[in-house]
Formats: structure tokens, C-alpha cells, sequence
């Protein structure tokens, strides 16, 4: 079973909705959310003061779960979040544990 972590990075406006469909899915032991900002190939059009510093608002969101249930995810959230500019990414967790 291999486990992963999922990124999701989407325009702040996409935040609840995102969280929301998140907290109802069954396979989610946990997940991170923070404020982020995205610098290039931006998530929505920026406003001015974006637009001075160069860089757009974001939400980042960090799944942890096995790559079956990361792809089961992404489906889910293809049918969700169609067209929405939600960006993804998965990577593999090496090693993981509590202090």
C-alpha cells in the first residue's frame, strides 16, 4: 500500500467548497489546509495589489492517503471542480510517524 500525499492549490474563493467535499470523504485520516501564494500560471485573474507584488492568493491543501484512494479523489474532484483551475499534484511519503 503505498502512500502519498496529495496537493491541491486553488483560488481562496474555492476553499470551503474544496474542504467541505474533504471532510465528507470517508478514506481521509487527516489533511492540511493554509493560505498560499501562487506565483505564475495563476489560479484567477489578479487584482491590483496582486498584480504590484507579482504573485496571486491561494489555499493549499495537503492530503495524506494511499494512491488508490488519491486517484479515487482526483475523480471525484474532476467531476466537482470541472473547469475551477484547481491544480494537483501526488508525491510519495517516505517515511511518516509522531514525535
Amino acid at each position: 500500500m503505498t502512500e502519498v500525499c496529495l496537493y491541491l492549490l486553488a483560488a481562496p474563493e474555492l476553499e470551503e467548497k474544496l474542504l467541505d467535499q474533504l471532510l465528507m470523504h470517508p478514506q481521509l485520516p487527516n489533511f492540511v489546509s493554509q493560505s498560499a501564494s501562487s506565483h505564475g500560471g495563476h489560479l484567477n485573474d489578479l487584482d491590483q495589489s496582486e498584480q504590484v507584488l507579482g504573485r496571486g492568493n491561494a489555499v493549499l491543501i495537503q492530503v495524506q492517503l494511499t494512491l488508490n484512494d488519491a486517484n479515487d479523489l482526483i475523480n471525484t474532484l474532476r467531476g466537482d471542480f470541472a473547469n475551477s483551475g484547481v491544480l494537483f499534484w501526488v508525491v510519495p511519503i517516505l517515511t511518516r510517524g509522531v514525535l
